[in-house]
């Protein structure tokens, strides 16, 4: 078996978020998301099936519930959403990558 690295082939120029799958079966299903600067539309929000278990491993983020207000995420911090709950990315840092590790479950 040969490991992985989860900050290993970045891009040095991000025009748009990568949603990469480490693991996905139907039980569970793994990713690293890279942003630097990207937001999600505001009119736009996340409704997922699965519960979301998400850690910012680098960078700086806010995500945004509907009818709640922001929440700053730094490195190392970590959030559950429950499944349903209504939410977007606000902001990440447009000077440096932001590297998620979301777990859906």
């Amino acid at each position: 078996m040969k490991p992985n690295n989860i900050f290993s082939n970045i891009p040095c120029e991000l025009k748009q978020e990568i949603f990469e799958f480490i693991i996905k079966n139907q039980a569970v299903m793994i990713e690293r998301i890279i942003s630097k600067g990207q937001t999600s539309p505001e009119s736009s929000w996340f409704d997922q099936e699965k519960n979301e278990w998400v850690i910012l491993l680098k960078g700086k983020a806010v995500v945004v519930f509907e009818n709640q207000t922001p929440v700053q995420l730094n490195k190392g911090d970590y959030i559950n959403i429950p499944s349903h709950t209504k939410h977007r990315v606000a902001w990440t840092d447009p000077d440096n990558e932001t590297i998620w590790l979301a777990v859906h479950y």
